[in-house]
């Protein structure tokens, strides 16, 4: 019964589950994060070749979520590591109807309650978004398969525009998992 117990616990280990990483290289087929053309939270549409050169932390956020006061830790990130990593949060109402508002809702909530200045993009659904594809389509990023499973999950992205992890709502912005990586 130990043994068991022992296996269970190493499979499940909490690293395990709030944490993935890339274990190996992108495919030359693959999308690049690159190509990506999105809409920000007030309609302008983002080249994300701007972020070449940067790493980039992608979060799935909502505004009536229990993770939601991971908005000011996001904006902690932004400020104090803005020269090392760029924010990039994306609204859905995948998860629990918890983001019920509409763009503009959305933004003046966030600049009100959590005085943000990191980019905001368009409320979208997770399963029709082109960023959350490529994400969750190892075909594309050469190793996840993994999309956000609630609000505030959070995928790393490298200076190569490389997927690096995939980080559970859990994981705070703030992490040494997380600082570690810059």
């Amino acid at each position: 019964m130990k043994k068991l117990i022992y296996f269970l616990l190493k499979l499940f280990s909490p690293k395990k589950i709030l944490s993935k990483q890339k274990n190996s290289s992108m495919p030359e087929n693959a999308r690049s994060f690159y190509d990506m053309r999105l809409r920000s939270i007030n309609g302008k549409e983002i080249d994300f070749s701007s972020y070449k050169g940067k790493k980039v932390l992608i979060v799935n956020t909502a505004s009536a979520c229990g993770y939601t006061p991971q908005y000011d830790e996001l904006q902690t990130l932004h400020e104090k590591h803005g020269n090392k990593i760029t924010v990039l949060a994306f609204p859905t109402n995948n998860f629990g109807k918890q983001e019920p508002g509409t763009n503009s809702e959305i933004g003046a909530f966030c600049k009100t309650s959590f005085k943000t200045t990191f980019q905001l993009f368009e409320k979208s659904d997770i399963t029709e978004n082109a960023l959350y594809q490529w994400l969750g389509d190892k075909s594309q990023n050469g190793w996840n398969t993994e999309l956000p499973k609630w609000n505030f999950c959070k995928y790393l992205i490298n200076e190569k525009g490389e997927l690096l992890n995939y980080y559970s709502s859990a994981v705070s912005p703030m992490s040494d998992e997380i600082l570690k990586m810059l």
